[in-house]
């Protein structure tokens, strides 16, 4: 009989992230520059930050959960949001662009998943090839320039802040990333597919020898995580109202920094759809604080590594708390 895991380490898993984003609101809460990073414009802005991130880590929390990853994210959040203005300048609907790049970013992840579960490639491999593959063909699509969108373009109203120094109304983009956020919780938790996700996460040959079909199941994760990426392409093509063949670099980082900071196992078999928000809502929260703080860029970046240390080295304490039982 396989032991069930303790009550201290599913709280440690689940209440993590809240306790860690409580701890950076405090630290923050003692700064004389807390006045103006809890007003409400502010908080807005933190939000609008958060969503592409998000976005990013709804898919790569499958991903990882599964026991994969995905490094091309960045570049096909670039990508897309190439594409997405050349084709609005072209006449394209804003439905049809949506529709047009989220199947674009799916194919792209569709053949990450392929060769990853057809020729058990190492993923880390496939996909820092697909990087490279895909970021050259941003900057082809481009000319190596950027494309300005339509000024009148709905899709450019995604990421408006209205009203930037009050917090309501909040972006639609923040609200399109919190309904994304309770399908793929559903997806995760309440489907069998999600329960085979986080099988093959465990132990991918006991999935294998328990009938699951682990080479169907990783496509459909790496193509679903795909079409999550694009569509967070089109977020940034509203945030920036322009496509930009060299935007989104380091974005995959900052993602896997989200999901790890969240509760996942970079191991796969752990992870969750709520704690993956939190840890992007904590980078988000500590860029602006630091920027508020007027901390120079390297010292954003030194801690924000520290933290994804930390967040890794726990999650290895747990698991060794775990295996001696």
């Amino acid at each position: 009989m396989i032991p069930s895991t303790p009550r201290w380490a599913r709280l440690l898993q689940a209440g993590g992230p809240f306790l860690g984003l409580l701890l950076v609101c405090g630290l923050f809460g003692l700064t004389e520059e807390r006045a103006f990073i809890f007003t409400g414009g502010n908080l807005k802005n933190i939000l609008t930050q958060t969503v592409i991130v998000a976005v990013g880590a709804l898919g790569m929390t499958l991903i990882i959960v599964g026991g994969g990853i995905d490094l091309s994210v960045g570049s096909v959040v670039a990508f897309t949001g190439v594409l997405g203005a050349k084709l609005l300048v072209a006449g394209w609907s804003p439905l049809g662009t949506t529709a047009a790049l989220v199947i674009v970013g799916g194919t792209i992840g569709m053949f990450n998943g392929a060769i990853v579960a057809g020729f058990r490639m190492m993923p880390f491999i496939v996909t820092l090839g697909m990087m490279g593959v895909v970021r050259g063909a941003a900057k082809w699509l481009g000319n190596n320039q950027t494309i300005n969108a339509p000024p009148e373009s709905p899709v450019g109203r995604l990421m408006a802040r209205v009203n930037p120094a009050e917090f309501w109304p909040l972006p639609w983009g923040v609200w399109i990333a919190l309904g994304l956020s309770a399908v793929m919780a559903l997806l995760l938790r309440e489907t069998v597919f999600g329960r085979h996700v986080f099988a093959i996460g465990a132990n991918e040959t006991a999935a294998r020898y328990s009938g699951v079909r682990v080479r169907g199941v990783k496509m459909a994760t790496y193509a679903i995580a795909g079409l999550l990426f694009g569509f967070a392409g089109l977020l940034q093509m509203s945030r920036l109202t322009q496509g930009d063949p060299t935007v989104a670099i380091g974005l995959e980082l900052d993602i896997i920094a989200a999901v790890v900071i969240g509760g996942a196992s970079l191991n796969g078999g752990a992870g969750s759809i709520g704690g993956s928000l939190i840890g992007a809502l904590i980078m988000a929260l500590l860029r602006n604080g630091t920027n508020q703080l007027g901390w120079q860029t390297y010292t954003q970046e030194i801690i924000i590594g520290a933290v994804i240390v930390l967040a890794v080295g726990l999650d290895k304490w747990r698991e060794t708390r775990l295996a001696a039982r």
